[in-house]
Parts: structure tokens; C-alpha cells; sequence
């Protein structure tokens, strides 16, 4: 990902933020025949306080990555959305696409039945827990027998990166003026472009920035 240092993303409490804000990522290999990319849900590892991730892949995908044996690129986004041109005011622009994204690379370790199925477990509770009615893993009708058997199709890992690269592209080359009406379009207005989450995303980050600067808002 080519980076730009005004839109550099560093903190790894807010890149941890992001993943665990932003689960459901792609991975990516390299392998003899070609680039391959698959789609999954990914947690941090609860049991550290850096950029380790762990989750899992369907039976073959672990082939076809060569998980374990090569390079893993994993890929969160974030917040993401078209930016008009018609919210910079009467000036010379052009449109643009807010968003926010983490990339991790390394060689994953695979993990042990025992331990995928606690990742496994822990990604269900995760996930439940947003519902109004959560269904653990193990919860009735399924029972140990069932859930063991569908581990067996999966192959779980953990990957401690070696690589980072994350970017924050939220209109920070933008006056204030302008960014609070992107923002104020991007949570009240009425075109299919509307999104609550970039707009939430960009006052966290313009916050920040404009108390550094001892600015309002």
C-alpha cells in the first residue's frame, strides 16, 4: 500500500482498534500459480497487546495458501466512502474515497485442535455477542460431536506480523470548514452516500488533530 505520511496510520492502539472494530478481512498469498485471496473473519489474539491476529481458514484454503509455509497478507478495511467534489464548496476539485485500512504480513503459525477450537469459540461469542439473543458455539441444538467435526474442516492459525502498513486517508489535507461539511454531509445527507461510520471515524481522527493544534471541535 503506497503511503503517505499525512495519512500515515502508527498508534497500535488504533490500529487494534480497527481490526477488532473491522473483523471480516482478506487474505492474500503469493504462490506457484498466482495470487490467491480469501475472505474470513479475524480476531486479535486476546492474549497479547500487539498486532497479533489469529482465525482460521476452510479446509483446502490451507493448501492453497500454503498457510504456514509462505507469507500471509492480511487486509482490514475500515470505514471507507466516495467523497463528492460538491462538499469542497465553490472551488476546484475533483471526487476522492475516504478510508481507512490495515495490512499485516507474515508467516502464520497453524494452531492445534485444542486451540482452534477455543479461536473458533471465541470468534462466535464475538460475534453473537451483537445479536439480541446470543448462540454460543456449543449452545443447543449443536453439542460437542458436531462442533468437533466441523473443526476438522478448518485449519486454524496465528500470525504475529513482521510487516505493517496501515493508512488513515480522511481528508486531513482539507481546511476545517470544508472536512466539518463533508462530515455533516456524510451523517445527514440524503444521497446514497451517506455513512454514519466514516463521518464517526473522521471526528475521531480530526479531534485529535485539532486538540494537538489547540483547535475547536
Amino acid at each position: 500500500m503506497r503511503q503517505n505520511p499525512s495519512f500515515a496510520m502508527t498508534d497500535v492502539a488504533e490500529l487494534r482498534r480497527t481490526i477488532d472494530e473491522n473483523p471480516w478481512a482478506t487474505l492474500v498469498s503469493s504462490t506457484p500459480d498466482g495470487l490467491v485471496a480469501s475472505h474470513y473473519a479475524v480476531l486479535l489474539d486476546e492474549d497479547r497487546d500487539d498486532l497479533t491476529i489469529v482465525g482460521h481458514v476452510g479446509r483446502p484454503d490451507d493448501v492453497v495458501h500454503g498457510l504456514g509455509e509462505r507469507e500471509l497478507l492480511v487486509v482490514f478495511a475500515g470505514p471507507h466512502g466516495y467523497i463528492s467534489p460538491s462538499w469542497y464548496g465553490d472551488a476546484p476539485a475533483v471526487p476522492t474515497w475516504n478510508f481507512v485500512a490495515v495490512h499485516l504480513a507474515g508467516v502464520p503459525e497453524i494452531l492445534d485442535t485444542e486451540e482452534n477450537l477455543r479461536v473458533l469459540d471465541r470468534l462466535v461469542d464475538r460475534l453473537e455477542s451483537q445479536t439480541p439473543d446470543p448462540r454460543p458455539m456449543l449452545a443447543h441444538p449443536n453439542d460437542e460431536e458436531f462442533v468437533r467435526r466441523l473443526e476438522r474442516g478448518t485449519v486454524g492459525f496465528r500470525l504475529t506480523p513482521d510487516r505493517v502498513s496501515a493508512k488513515r486517508k480522511l481528508s486531513q489535507n482539507r481546511p476545517d470548514e470544508v472536512v466539518d461539511t463533508i462530515m455533516d454531509r456524510l451523517e445527514t445527507g440524503t444521497t446514497p452516500y451517506a455513512d454514519p461510520r466514516l463521518a464517526a471515524e473522521m471526528r475521531r481522527a480530526h479531534s485529535a488533530m485539532r486538540a494537538a493544534r489547540g483547535g475547536a471541535r
